[in-house]
């Protein structure tokens, strides 16, 4: 028996112990999942282990992380390099609250942080998830602006965005799906559709029509790919032209880069294909390679120095009980370290490549509408119609989960964003499945 062999089955043994029967069950006493309607989706499957790009259920068997568990594993599940910096840090410094206080984890994080961050960013603000790194870069643009006299109350956004759940996040979305209900409590926001190479006159035309006749205050964006939307692509050029049009009309740009950021498009940032650089940029997710809850919000200088008087009110008065958690902190840290290793550069590359033969192979598919990729990013469009949360979104996800591959189709999108560290296997097979669909949809 190999070793690899020898470890499944060892794991196997661990995983089928009593103590971890019929955890089905009792997960529908107590718990309400995101994202599920309950009555239509009952059953969750417990995933009792996960290692590399594999998670493992209660009964040992496998399904490779496609998506890297909402695009935060990206250096694999149980990474022992992170691992070793939480259970180090844990033991030398739990927590602290950041008011007050400051410790060397989160000095270092953001002295590292800067350094791989687009030039213009200088400060750096914690938070603990996407949604509420967001929802400060919107609290930072607004008060930018009343701290000088200027009170503004209009936000420009792409349509179809998606930046988290959270009243201003959500404000800021623009998926009916998750917004509906609340339409009515939301801030003002404009939208504009998201650049393609040929509509960036007509896209620039109608944000300099709102420019005009709004108060605005900032151009909030996912970079280059928006992902709840499908893994949709916009121009750079046309982003760039967006941001340089605010800049003329003196309105703040925040960057939503919690998906995109930390090697995902090719780039450590999706905005370094920016000549044009945003005012304020959003991490999370990969940011801890999903080991622990934790988001920042940069800044320029110049935002930062709008907040800085001798008046008490003018300080940024917003906080986070974890923010800048020495643990989370710890796993940043080791997460950067590993971003352009040798070994994680190697793999981002074959993974790009993989990508770009794949879509060559499958795009005159007659099943196929269209497929793109951009760095680790792969998207098909299926030509079948369904709602996002559809009957046949489910029956994908399904499908895709009995060839033990983990896949969450965005309505007719099917995507895959996996970890580094997947394997050349894993990821054929990751592949098939989809190749596999397009014959029997």
């Amino acid at each position: 028996m190999n070793s690899s062999s020898l470890q499944d089955k060892e794991i196997r043994c661990s995983i089928n112990s009593s103590a971890l029967k019929n955890l089905s069950e009792r997960d529908k006493k107590h718990l309400w999942h995101p994202l599920t309607q309950h009555k239509l989706n009952p059953e969750m499957l417990p995933i009792v282990k996960a290692k590399g790009a594999v998670l493992y259920d209660e009964d040992g068997n496998q399904y490779i992380d496609g998506i890297a568990s909402w695009y935060t594993a990206m250096y694999g599940h149980c990474n022992p390099v992170i691992s070793d910096a939480i259970t180090k840090q844990m033991k030398e410094l739990d927590f602290v609250m950041f008011s007050g206080f400051t410790h060397r984890p989160a000095i270092e994080l953001s002295e590292q942080l800067i350094a791989i961050l687009p030039d213009n960013q200088e400060k750096i603000f914690f938070n603990d998830n996407g949604s509420t790194a967001i929802e400060a870069g919107i609290k930072m643009a607004l008060q930018y602006y009343y701290n000088q006299g200027d009170k503004r109350d209009t936000l420009i956004a792409f349509e179809d965005g998606f930046h988290g759940d959270t009243f201003g996040a959500m404000s800021a979305s623009g998926l009916s799906s998750y917004n509906g209900p609340f339409e009515d409590f939301l801030l003002k926001v404009e939208r504009i559709p998201v650049p393609k190479d040929d509509t960036i006159d007509e896209v620039i035309q109608q944000l300099e029509s709102i420019l005009k006749n709004n108060s605005c205050a900032a151009f909030v964006f996912e970079p280059l790919v928006q992902g709840a939307a499908g893994m949709k692509f916009h121009s750079a050029n046309g982003l760039d032209r967006l941001i340089e049009k605010c800049r003329q009309y003196d309105v703040l740009t925040i960057a939503d880069e919690i998906m995109t950021s930390f090697g995902k498009t090719g780039k450590d940032f999706a905005c370094d294909y920016l000549e044009n650089k945003p005012d304020i940029i959003c991490l999370s997710k990969a940011l801890t390679a999903g080991m622990f809850p934790l988001s920042i919000t940069s800044c320029s200088l110049e935002v930062y120095n709008a907040f800085l008087s001798d008046e008490v009110s003018k300080g940024f008065f917003h906080a986070h009980t974890f923010s800048a958690h020495p643990i989370g902190c710890a796993a940043a840290l080791a997460g950067i370290a590993l971003l352009n290793s040798p070994e994680i550069l190697e793999r981002r590359n074959y993974i790009e490549k993989a990508h770009q033969d794949f879509a060559a192979e499958i795009k005159n598919h007659n099943s196929v509408q269209e497929v793109r990729c951009m760095g680790v990013i792969l998207a098909v469009d299926l030509k079948v119609q369904t709602d996002r949360y559809g009957a046949l979104r489910d029956k994908l996800y399904k499908y895709f989960m009995e060839q033990g591959v983990n896949l969450r189709p965005l309505g007719n999108t099917v995507y895959t964003l996996p970890p580094y560290v997947i394997t050349d296997e894993q990821l054929e097979k990751v592949y098939n499945s989809i190749k596999s669909i397009l014959e029997i949809i």
